[in-house]
């Protein structure tokens, strides 16, 4: 069946003008152009617009799915396997937190009693979850399974009271760093009081501290793209601050 640029549109949920922005970004072109000057899309176009809105859906950038689909490589079966699983593990997380509003209001009623632990489950999940996303393969590559999970499990059996104090702790770290860094010495006081909150702040997760694993997150910290772009969005430069101060703190830097 072939579709019209307006027929498609509709079908999808999407406007014709993000259509003919796919197609100039070279992400959709359709199948012909008609007689009257029409775009017209197939099958195979269907299909493609279909993978580009499930990898929107999962946060990608346009030229990120670009990049994926239109790989030699690119397996449109195992691309939807992935996304299933994704929104899977999306479901799983709506679904807790579901459960936790759901037993937070019969608290509330008097129907059920609630410990603290249990009010911040579906958030810690979530937090989680989108580190997992966004780094796990990196983490286990570097630290291995075992380590990964026990700081997860840690994390989830933060009491309230100590999950507000690592929010807290996470806030003055942040706060320190950047007066550090107008420093510009990472030996300095400053900058070594900031090491220190971040060893005391990973303590909040971490299963174990060792000075060398320290170090070795805080060197991730700017070989990782992503880390530097979370350090730097505020301050270019911060997280290769950051890393010498951590260098410097645990004596793996003279």
């Amino acid at each position: 069946m072939e579709y019209t640029i307006h027929r498609l549109a509709g079908m999808a949920g999407v406007s014709t003008r993000t259509l003919r922005f796919y197609d100039e970004k070279g992400l959709l072109k359709p199948a012909r152009i008609n007689d009257s000057g029409y775009r017209i899309y197939g099958a195979a176009e269907v299909d493609r617009l279909q993978q580009i809105m499930f990898f929107r859906e999962l946060g990608m950038e346009l030229d990120d799915i670009k990049q994926i689909i239109d790989a030699a490589d690119f397996d449109g079966v195992r691309a939807l396997k992935s996304h299933l699983a994704k929104l899977l593990d999306k479901r799983q997380q709506i679904d807790l937190l579901i459960a936790n509003v759901e037993k937070t209001i019969a608290q509330k009623e008097g129907k059920i009693s609630m410990t603290d632990q249990e009010k911040f489950e579906g958030f810690k999940q979530k937090m989680i979850k989108e580190n997992e996303e966004k780094y796990g393969k990196e983490i286990r590559e570097k630290y291995g399974e075992d380590q990964v999970r026990a700081s997860n499990e840690k994390f989830k059996n933060m009491t309230a009271e100590q999950y507000a104090e690592f929010e807290k702790l996470g806030a003055t770290l942040t706060a320190t760093l950047n007066e550090a860094f107008k420093t510009g010495d990472p030996a300095g006081e400053l900058a070594q009081k900031a090491a220190d909150l971040h060893r005391q702040w990973l303590s909040y997760a971490w299963g174990s501290y060792s000075k060398e694993a320290h170090a070795g997150l805080a060197q991730m910290y700017v070989d990782d793209a992503r880390f530097t772009a979370y350090y730097d969005k505020e301050q270019p430069g911060t997280a290769k601050f950051l890393r010498d101060a951590i260098l410097i703190y645990t004596g793996m830097k003279a």
